[in-house]
């Protein structure tokens, strides 16, 4: 199986449990050795075929549209080169940290096609000006102009990536779940165009979370002590 593919099918798999859990609220998409995903198999392209090529296109866009709909805060953990479907795969994440040493990039159009999928994401990560420059230039950018273009929201020094990753995520996982995949959606019908209202209303969703109603409690409590 080439390698594209077994990428693919291992986060596909991984996307179908996270899909199925109930006790999961954070999830850290990190890469394995010096980087954090060096994109498709560039040797693989010129043997794909037009019905291939687009099957391998929808089949990661599909995978980039999983991790927006997931009910789970997903954060990418770059270390080492994201290029490529590694940068679109990056960019797919609610959050991303990023080592001092990190490098992201779309190289494509120096190959001579365009990627293929991801760009709309990309378009609302970054913005219209940088995600041109990025996709038109090719050129790799490091962590920090990666930060000041909203490509990744912190810069940690090396050595550093797992704990402040695994800090951030611990952090996020002590919220009710409910909120946090809430939020999430609203956030994932805006972009598909849609109203961004609530999935459901608010108030019958806190009277069945007990976590929110001891917190919202407890923060009314301290109000009046102030």
């Amino acid at each position: 199986m080439p390698s594209t593919a077994r990428v693919a099918e291992a986060l596909e798999s991984a996307l179908g449990q996270l899909e199925r859990s109930r006790s999961v609220a954070v999830v850290i998409v990190s890469g394995r050795g010096r980087a954090f995903c060096a994109g498709n198999d560039i040797a693989e392209m010129p043997t794909l075929g037009p019905a291939e090529a687009r099957a391998l296109s929808r089949r990661w866009q599909k995978i980039m549209d999983r991790f927006a709909r997931l009910p789970q805060v997903t954060i990418a953990a770059v270390r080492g080169y994201a290029l490529g479907g590694g940068c679109m795969l990056a960019a797919a994440q609610d959050l991303r940290v990023a080592e001092a040493s990190a490098r992201f990039g779309l190289p494509e159009v120096t190959l001579g096609f365009n990627p293929s999928y991801g760009i709309a994401r990309i378009l609302d990560v970054v913005g219209g000006g940088p995600a041109r420059d990025l996709l038109l230039t090719g050129r790799p950018v490091d962590a920090a102009e990666a930060l000041r273009m909203g490509l990744v929201t912190r810069v940690v020094p090396d050595g550093e990536l797992e704990s402040a990753t695994n800090e951030l995520a611990a952090g996020i996982a002590r919220h009710p779940r409910g909120g946090l995949a809430a939020t999430k959606a609203i956030v994932a019908d805006i972009r598909a165009g849609k109203s961004g209202a609530p999935p459901r209303p608010t108030p019958p969703r806190l009277r069945r979370d007990k976590d929110a109603r001891a917190r919202i409690a407890d923060f009314v409590a301290k109000r009046k002590k102030d």
